[in-house]
């Protein structure tokens, strides 16, 4: 595992996966599409200031709503390294570890829109440079880890065998 920094997009709660992209969206194999319309209604100019390496913070419940995968594969696309949320939805949690998306769960924490953060995925310690204050992450299952180390689980199960695909 790694450790990503980038700047801090900060969001509150109960962020469901139609605010993170709209289901009119979700129709389409071209990845970028979905990233052109991700937190469109949410905030508008997300799509313009995000850039590759950013990290994403939110706070309880992100990703509530659909099981629809595309929410966090939006996100990665759009340039997300990272979400560190409060607390997940669980079908979001899982669809995000399932593409690769590394999401933290940090309980507290004093990140604010800008702020520069680290999240060290290994540790599962997350440090806010413009404060200098570390927090911890609940510690993910080792199977989590190793899906996300694999870039993910179709990767995850062809590094194992257990992979049909084509």
């Amino acid at each position: 595992m790694e450790t990503l920094k980038g700047n801090a997009h900060v969001y509150g709660d109960n962020i469901d996966t139609d605010r993170i992209i709209p289901g009119k969206y979700t129709k389409t194999l071209d990845m970028s599409h979905l990233a052109a319309h991700v937190l469109e209604d949410l905030d508008p100019t997300f799509k313009d200031r995000v850039q590759a390496g950013d990290i994403l913070v939110a706070g309880e419940n992100f990703g509530a709503g659909s099981s629809r995968e595309q929410a966090p594969i939006a996100l990665k696309v759009s340039g997300i390294s990272v979400i560190v949320a409060r607390s997940y939805a669980r079908i979001f949690y899982r669809n995000a570890i399932n593409i690769g998306l590394p999401v933290i769960e940090v309980s507290d924490h004093d990140i604010e829109p800008g702020h520069t953060v680290e999240v060290d995925l290994t540790s599962g310690t997350v440090t806010n440079i413009s404060t200098g204050n570390s927090f911890s992450a609940t510690q993910m299952p080792q199977v989590m880890i190793d899906i996300l180390s694999a870039g993910g689980l179709v990767n995850y199960l062809k590094q194992h065998g257990d992979y049909q695909g084509s």
